[in-house]
């Protein structure tokens, strides 16, 4: 199995591309579930939604499809992941309708979290329901330097089930600077390098593409066979595609799916693909 989405379900930007023409905001996940089996729902980092918004969510995606929703920045960022249980509890307790169409929790932590933190990182994890899939994103340098630091992280992960989330904004920062968009996006998104590692039962891709698609393809290749392994050893890998503007993301998706060579819902004809042209009307 193979999890595979983009970092959001709503872009008016995508009607008539791969949504339909006059997909309404309120249809738009249940026409992304039809292209995609999984999604980074990255509105939950920044503010809780209404319990009968979850509710809308379960309902309008399909039994195999599987969110991924951080946990909010009020507890990674601004609380440190300290004093945080009546907060925790709170989203625990939102979030749990949804408990088995998600597929990963990711928490995400800023740059300033690093080695001397791992024991605060082990007592937050301590709270967390067993039965949800964990997954982890470091930022802070020192833990990617294969050194004593990074094999305390990886072991502590791989002891106890937990997914390291790999980043590789190697794509974006391969291109120049020539819009607000690429500009935003390498101002944002952390410059760290891939190591290449699955601690969990679903290790998770976040690739961040430029605005070519053909450019991607040298940097994505290793992880084809990377992705091809963990598929064959039985392990479920969830891929997200990002662009710097997201406009061309679900085609990024669509291009590695074609390389990679497996079946997947994204080479179905799009939701707009599926409407008639005005030509074929006349």
């Amino acid at each position: 199995m193979l999890y595979l989405g983009c970092p959001q379900w709503s872009s008016s930007h995508w009607k008539g591309r791969f949504f339909s023409k006059h997909c309404s905001n309120a249809n738009m996940l249940s026409e992304y579930a039809t292209m995609f089996n999984s999604v980074e729902g990255n509105t939950s980092f920044y503010a809780n939604p209404k319990p009968e918004t979850v509710l809308q969510w379960k309902n309008a995606v399909p039994d195999d499809f599987k969110f991924t929703f951080k946990l909010p920045k009020l507890i990674s960022h601004e609380l440190a992941l300290q004093n945080c249980q009546k907060e925790l509890e709170t989203w625990l307790s939102l979030f749990a309708p949804l408990f088995d169409k998600i597929g990963m929790v990711m928490l995400q932590l800023p740059a300033s979290c690093g080695p001397e933190h791992l024991s605060r990182i082990q007592s937050f994890i301590a709270q967390l329901p067993r039965e949800l899939c964990l997954g982890i994103e470091v930022r802070n340098l020192a833990f990617f330097r294969k050194d004593d630091h990074e094999r305390r992280l990886n072991q502590f992960l791989m002891s106890n089930g937990i997914n390291r989330i790999m980043m590789d904004t190697r794509p974006l920062f391969s291109e120049a600077p020539s819009t607000t968009a690429i500009e935003d996006a390498q101002r944002k998104k952390p410059r760290v390098p891939v190591n290449v590692i699955a601690t969990g039962n679903r290790p998770m891709l976040r690739f961040v593409g430029c605005s070519v698609l053909e450019n991607n393809r040298p940097f994505y290749q290793p992880w084809l066979k990377k992705i091809d392994t963990w598929i064959t050893q039985g392990k479920e890998p969830i891929v997200f595609f990002h662009t710097a503007d997201n406009y061309d993301a679900p085609l990024l998706a669509r291009q590695f799916i074609q390389d990679l060579g497996i079946e997947h819902k994204v080479l179905l004809p799009f939701p707009a693909e599926q409407q008639p042209t005005q030509q074929s009307l006349l």
